[in-house]
């Protein structure tokens, strides 16, 4: 049994022509509290590290282990201690049982005003790094170095405290930010006005939701000035209209110089907002000065290359899996439509997911055009069984140019990446002065 849906963009207009929470200090350095194994890497020729005075974060052959065992990592914190209380080297360098190393032997660095993505699958280790870089964790080996202010959104409901107000854990966490109280009274108001959590404001916090949370716990950050910022996949849990907002000030932030981390699964932020990569996975770190390349990196993880031969596809996960994607076409001219077909096996019911379509300029930073099935008020359910999927864009106004067009699936309340996709295609120009159709030869697209 099939079931179609069909999503249209009835003659828009989005188009571009000719495409083209630590304690603050100034600076602060993680080391374990004993000697490493083995002499850091030569900062001077190591590939990913490059000594610089505008340097804001050094990341040196760090690594960071946990224990599978709560009773065993108890054990091992018991003895680790007495054996630093009388002197003795708690080697840290060196795995014991049911431990693993979340992150090994990792290297970067990141100049000031820059904005770094970290993309990987769950359990690499993304988190791990911020908290490293915020100051909770220590490394067990290598070290960090840290230049400025850091503000942090790392865990939903970090920071609060449950039975206070939005308004006294405000306070609290601009003081732990190192903000004094009369700075937090002049940016109060402003703090507030970018939440945006209305009556809540002198409600405990213990009843907000997830998305109240982050509002609150992103105004505070971005409010105190940092010098860095660092952004878990937390943003994911406010609606479409305050990561807008997020996102635009990340932007007024790195015209004053901010430097951001910024972890995300989703691909259309990072390839929009940051302007290198490093791409975690099983704890081991890979670098890329081209966005693309690091993208293209993590999306072949999910690779399925039964379908149509293309590489860029994430094909959903062991309870949905998308096959047969099909483009009616991958040539066009302004005011050309298209349609996207593809065929689902579920063993679950995903009730109202989002499905985003995409027009994004050849090297991935610029966005032509974007279309969501919740602006069309079109609720959509991927029932469990095979059913197919059809989206269909009108109108696009786009004049000569490469581009990628997209699709990503999310589950209800874009918690669950259930599928990627892209295709390069082309547009061709048009003269408007004569209505001639011209072509544009530079580039051969397959």
């Amino acid at each position: 049994m099939s079931k179609e849906f069909s999503i249209k963009n009835k003659k828009l207009n989005n188009s571009k022509s000719n495409s083209s929470t630590h304690k603050p200090t100034n600076s602060f350095t993680h080391s374990p509290i004993h000697p490493i194994a083995h002499p850091p890497t030569n900062s001077s020729t190591h590939p990913l590290i490059h000594s610089s005075t505008d340097t804001a974060i050094k990341v040196e052959d760090v690594s960071k282990k946990y224990c599978k065992s709560l009773k065993r990592s108890m054990l091992y914190g018991v003895k680790d201690i007495a054996r630093n209380t009388i002197g003795l080297s708690s080697h840290s360098d060196k795995l014991r049982k049911n431990e693993f190393w979340a992150l090994d032997d990792i290297s970067f660095e990141v100049k000031k005003g820059e904005t770094l993505g970290v993309i990987g699958p769950n359990g690499s280790g993304k988190t791990t790094l911020l908290k490293l870089l915020n100051g909770i964790f220590w490394p067990d080996k290598g070290k960090i170095s840290v230049k400025g202010k850091v503000g942090a959104l790392i865990e939903v409901g970090a920071g609060f405290h449950p039975l206070l107000t939005g308004r006294e854990n405000i306070y609290i966490n601009a003081a732990i930010l190192g903000m004094t109280k009369e700075e937090t009274d002049k940016k109060f108001d402003d703090i507030v006005e970018f939440a945006d959590i209305g009556d809540f404001l002198d409600v405990p916090v213990k009843h907000y939701s997830s998305g109240m949370f982050v509002r609150l716990g992103f105004a505070v950050a971005v409010h105190c000035e940092p010098d860095i910022l660092l952004v878990d996949e937390v943003l994911a849990v406010g609606d479409k209209g305050f990561q807008n907002k997020c996102f635009n000030k990340i932007g007024e932030l790195k015209k004053n110089s901010t430097t951001t981390i910024l972890v995300s699964h989703n691909m259309h932020t990072i390839s929009t907002f940051t302007e290198k990569v490093i791409f975690l996975y099983k704890g081991k770190a890979k670098y890329f000065k081209t966005v693309a390349e690091g993208i293209k990196e993590y999306t072949n993880l999910f690779i399925n290359k039964d379908n149509l031969g293309l590489e860029n596809i994430c094909s959903g996960n062991d309870k949905i899996k998308f096959y047969n994607v099909e483009i009616n076409k991958k040539l066009f001219y302004p005011g050309d439509s298209f349609s996207i077909s593809m065929k689902y096996e579920s063993l679950v019911d995903y009730k109202d997911v989002d499905i985003d379509t995409g027009i994004y300029s050849g090297n991935e930073t610029s966005l032509y055009f974007q279309a969501n099935n919740r602006a069309y008020n079109k609720k959509i359910n991927l029932e469990k069984g095979k059913h197919s999927i059809k989206i269909e864009i009108e109108n696009i106004q786009i004049n000569n140019s490469i581009a990628k067009i997209t699709i990503s699936i999310w589950s209800k309340g874009r918690t669950e990446y259930l599928f990627w996709w892209r295709i390069p295609v082309e547009f061709k120009g048009v003269d408007y002065s004569t209505g001639k159709n011209f072509l544009n030869a530079l580039y051969d697209v397959e």
